[in-house]
């Protein structure tokens, strides 16, 4: 692993599922491309700041009927100093027609239906206790509520204090879905400390 201080230009790209981050690392070194999961966290930027490599490779990937080849380097961690808005050379050099991540090599997970939307009410009780199922004196099961989604969704994390640190070890998916939750919730991210901090009203 090494460590080098480098300015990482973060774009946004709107895929077909959802949005999601790819960034492109300028260093003493060279430049590389970067599409961990945790960039998902970040708003659109140029961010300034110390960068630990753990790995530094080619990738391939075919997209439109084209192959295309990258230096893909992969971040054990970063300590973000400032951030600036992208350049036009910056926009020039993250183009936006690159695939998902998620969707690179075929391994995209099947699409979900959005969380935290309303459901479809449960059809009325049944007035016939023979018709039932159920054991004698038991309710029908009832569906989760937004508290136990959430805590499915943020697991260990659950349930959430006024400053919340995402693992971002966790599969992608669920860190964008994590992301989008707190952001409903209202918590913003400190890019400085990478934590997510709920915002008085």
């Amino acid at each position: 692993m090494i460590s080098i201080t480098g300015q990482l230009a973060i774009r946004t790209i709107s895929g077909r599922l959802g949005l999601f981050n790819v960034g492109r690392l300028s260093t003493s070194i060279g430049e590389f491309t970067i599409k961990d999961a945790l960039l998902d966290q970040y708003q659109e930027g140029k961010y300034r700041g110390d960068f630990a490599i753990k790995q530094i490779r080619p990738s391939y990937y075919s997209h439109g009927g084209r192959l295309v080849v990258e230096i893909r380097a992969e971040l054990e961690g970063m300590t973000l100093d400032d951030v600036t808005g992208l350049s036009r050379e910056d926009e020039e050099h993250l183009p936006t027609n690159v695939p998902d991540p998620l969707e690179e090599n075929g391994l995209a997970p099947p699409l979900a239906p959005p969380r935290h939307t309303p459901v479809a009410p449960p059809p009325p009780p049944q007035t016939d206790a023979l018709a039932s199922n159920e054991p004698f004196g038991m309710d029908q099961p009832t569906s989760l509520t937004a508290d136990d989604q959430d805590a499915e969704l943020f697991g260990t994390v659950w349930p959430l204090s006024e400053t919340v640190r995402l693992d971002t070890t966790v599969d992608r998916q669920r860190l964008r879905a994590q992301c989008t939750r707190l952001d409903q919730l209202g918590f913003t991210m400190d890019f400085k400390t990478q934590t997510w901090s709920r915002v008085s009203p």
